[in-house]
């Protein structure tokens, strides 16, 4: 038993995981390699080797003849019977060769074809490993600036965040752990091509699923993600079981588990729907928390036209069209947005609307509108981030971040009117004068004991 090579390999298969059938292989190529830089030619070598020891043993065939014309294919019957007395002319004799008696430059190529081996299967070990994550998050050190770029070590490989997968604002320091979304594994004459990213909207998704079960096991969906890196993200959920809210989960108690994803990544704020087949109703909620009026879409155009409250427009459309932009990613539609003036002008809307908002119908429709901050949330959507104000979940009390330039809470009913306890026609003047001219006064009379 060859023991020195045994435990060798059985290193190597533990240390770099690169199987022991792969090296013997590699000897045994090695071998006849050499034996080609000695004897000139390589056609008549045959290595055996045991796989459960190591031994192994290198012989030449050589044919039986009377005269030797070539020494290296031939060999003289008076030679051949020193060897095996059985052996006679055109019979072929097994010739061992002993390794020894290389020369130094047939022995250095035989090592340096080993060590080229060994460098070829930890690259591809290396690959194949990363190439099952690809499309997955890992946890990556990082090691130092690189001009712009970012050198991270992922374990066995290192990886380069180039600046255009940065979010910008974002500074890392050496040794930081930070969460990376693998794009594309490449495979290099050099070794395996990593890139890594910090803006791709999968590194959401992926994270989600690492810390809500509810995801992970397929129970919620993620349906769609719309991403501004650094800034915020919009999030539609689906649940395949009803007595399961999407959004609730997704959330956490107390904002635990978007919390944890926001606090990955630095303070992005996210935006959770519910997900819905009807693309209007899709829509609504994807401009949420702004209010909308009502929506015309075109499945086949992937077109649509919101009419929003003339107080919620910029709400909808947010900070430099941020809203409108993420909530068309979302969906896929072409979003257009109106106010409830602009739609009377274009004749989308009746030129008395404005008159027939006064007039409360038989299901207690609105009467005028109250300011934005007295109407209170109903959770189709919730805004999430680090900053004071952003709410949690269904149910609960939520304020809208003041990106937009509002604050307190608003209301998120996918109904088209604001209720109100106002009486129908009236506003809250002219509700309160009618109650003084119907209650008569009441005068108190002194009485004597």
């Amino acid at each position: 038993m060859n023991t020195e090579l045994l435990e060798a390999l059985t290193i190597l298969e533990q240390e770099k995981n690169i199987s022991k059938d792969t090296m013997m292989d590699a000897i045994e190529n090695s071998l006849i390699s050499a034996c080609k830089n000695h004897f000139g030619t390589s056609d008549n070598i045959k290595v055996i080797m045991n796989r459960e020891t190591c031994d192994y043993a290198v012989f030449a065939e050589k044919e039986v003849v009377d005269e030797v014309m070539d020494p290296a294919l031939e060999i003289s019957l008076e030679e051949a019977e020193q060897i095996d007395s059985s052996l006679q002319l055109g019979d072929v004799a097994q010739i061992r060769v002993e390794s020894k008696s290389f020369g130094r430059i047939a022995t250095q190529n035989a090592k340096n074809l080993i060590l080229q081996k060994i460098r070829e299967e930890e690259r591809k070990v290396v690959f194949d490993q990363y190439f099952e994550k690809e499309r997955d998050i890992v946890t990556g050190i990082v090691q130092r600036y690189v001009g712009k770029n970012i050198s991270i070590n992922l374990g066995r490989a290192d990886a380069m965040l180039t600046e255009n997968e940065q979010v910008k604002g974002e500074v890392f320091q050496p040794t930081e752990r930070i969460k990376l979304y693998i794009v594309e594994v490449k495979n290099t004459p050099k070794g395996p091509k990593i890139l890594v990213s910090r803006t791709h909207p999968e590194l959401v998704k992926r994270l989600f699923e690492a810390e809500v079960t509810e995801v992970s096991d397929g129970t919620v969906e993620i349906k769609s993600i719309a991403r501004e890196a650094g800034s915020r993200t919009k999030m539609a959920v689906w649940s395949n079981d009803d007595k399961v809210d999407p959004v609730g989960a997704c959330v956490g108690l107390n904002g635990s588990r978007v919390n944890a994803v926001v606090s990955e990544l630095r303070g992005e704020k996210i935006d959770i729907i519910n997900w819905s087949d009807n693309p209007a109703l899709l829509i609504e909620n994807a401009l949420s928390p702004a209010k909308v009026i009502s929506v015309m879409a075109d499945p086949d155009e992937k077109a649509a036209s919101v009419i929003v409250p003339d107080y919620q427009l910029s709400l909808a459309i947010g900070k430099e069209g941020q809203n409108a932009r993420l909530a068309a990613r979302l969906t896929g539609y072409k979003i257009d947005i109106k106010s409830e003036t602009q739609a009377i002008e274009s004749g989308e809307l009746p030129a008395d609307y404005m008159d027939q908002m006064e007039i409360m119908d038989e299901d207690g429709y609105v009467g005028e509108y109250e300011p934005y901050d007295e109407y209170e949330d109903d959770g189709i959507g919730a805004d999430y981030g680090e900053e004071p104000g952003y709410g949690y979940g269904e149910g609960d009390d939520a304020g809208y971040s003041d990106d937009y330039g509002y604050e307190g809470g608003y209301e998120e009913d996918a109904s088209a009117g604001y209720e109100s306890d106002e009486p129908a026609g009236m506003d809250i003047e002219e509700t309160e004068r009618e109650y003084e001219e119907e209650v008569p006064e009441i005068e108190f009379i002194e009485t004597e004991q």
